[in-house]
């Protein structure tokens, strides 16, 4: 077993849910069910313990659980989404974190945090300042974290959503990475993408890793490293800028 994994069904409205840096489309809440069924089975699979946290069917985006919070050891930092018609989101996952057993924090007005921002590598703490995280945010998770032993590091962002839509780390340390978005000089290795799908990732344990159907070339370069790809098909979240990391929180 690997750890728990934290969820959140799709809400009937989420063709609703926001949309920033691409076109709306519309979108097939029926075949988003089964996507995300067939997510939460690849981490069954692979050996992760699924958790649900309550259903919040009047937050159009609230299956994209990891922005509500950031898990760190023990402690559960409850985020303040700089996309105001989000903030509902998080006092359902307060409750799940809760049952978890997890110490609890939250970001206070006037910072802004979102958990698609956040990417912990080892520990090193990468956070976004972009659209939905601002300085007040990034310094009241790093005064969270340094007791934890910590080290925070702002990425200003260019025009994508959040650090994690541009940038993801694998289980040998090195960065998928789509340039342009962020500075890449900030990340120690970098293997550039050209699949925006490609640049976000999530490893789950040895040498697997969580990919979108949707960069099938970065699938196939993972593999010849000696990776194993878990290819699961999002195409009706990626219609609202998610992506693999967005609908889970793992630990």
């Amino acid at each position: 077993m690997n750890g728990t994994g934290l969820v959140r069904q799709p809400s009937s409205r989420l063709a609703e849910g926001i949309v920033t840096h691409i076109s709306r489309t519309p979108v097939d809440i029926a075949l988003a069910r089964a996507q995300h069924a067939a997510y939460v089975g690849a981490l069954t699979d692979s050996g992760w313990r699924i958790e649900q946290a309550p259903a919040a069917d009047d937050c159009p985006d609230s299956v994209f659980i990891e922005d509500t919070v950031v898990v760190c050891e023990d402690l559960a930092v409850l985020t303040r989404p700089g996309a105001p018609a989000r903030r509902a989101e998080v006092a359902g996952v307060a409750q799940a974190v809760q049952s978890l057993g997890l110490r609890t924090a939250r970001i206070q007005e006037p910072g802004t945090l979102e958990g698609g921002d956040v990417l912990q590598v080892g520990h090193t703490v990468y956070v976004g300042r972009g659209e939905r995280t601002n300085g007040d945010g990034i310094r009241q998770l790093r005064s969270l974290l340094a007791p934890l032993g910590r080290t925070v590091i702002a990425v200003p962002l260019g025009d994508v959503l959040h650090l994690k839509s541009a940038v993801t780390a694998l289980p040998d340390g090195t960065f998928l990475l789509l340039p342009g978005l962020v500075p890449a000089e900030l990340f120690p290795a970098v293997r550039p993408v050209t699949e925006e799908g490609g640049s976000h990732v999530v490893p789950i344990g040895g040498d697997r890793v969580l990919i979108a159907a949707s960069a099938p070339g970065t699938a196939g370069m993972l593999d010849s490293l000696g990776f194993t790809p878990v290819v699961v098909d999002i195409s009706e979240f990626e219609k609202l800028e998610g992506c693999v990391t967005c609908l889970s929180v793992l630990r």
